[in-house]
């Protein structure tokens, strides 16, 4: 298979393992997104005051809301994807360790496939 090929299917299947595992993020939007209207009832109750000591509207307290809750998922991704990626540095590390001890066990084999040949040679 072509490098590029190989990239590909590890960048998809990478993707899709991160996706399958993390499938609780999803289960957690949902319920979220049952409890939505009781928390917004919730958040219309609570007295939210600005800089000159005045109550918020009821849509800027949403949209508060929001960008907190934007913060807070893009804090949760970024936890999720440095995981991940130092769940694939660790793999491509281990790898990279195998092909190094089968390089080495080939140089061994050289080494005593030449000293061999040099043995015949000598007998002739």
């Amino acid at each position: 298979m072509k490098t590029k090929t190989i990239i590909e299917l590890l960048t998809l299947s990478s993707s899709l393992y991160v996706l399958a595992k993390e499938h609780n993020l999803f289960d957690r939007l949902n319920e979220m997104s049952e409890k939505g209207k009781e928390h917004l009832n919730k958040i219309s109750e609570v007295e939210i005051l600005d800089e000159e000591g005045n109550e918020i509207e009821f849509l800027d307290k949403v949209i508060l809301k929001a960008n907190q809750a934007k913060e807070e998922l893009e804090e949760k991704i970024e936890e999720l994807i440095i995981k991940f990626y130092k769940k694939i540095n660790v793999a491509h590390l281990d790898e990279i360790k195998a092909l190094h001890l089968k390089l080495e066990k080939s140089e061994d084999k050289i080494a005593l496939l030449e000293a061999r040949l040099n043995h015949i040679e000598a007998k002739k």
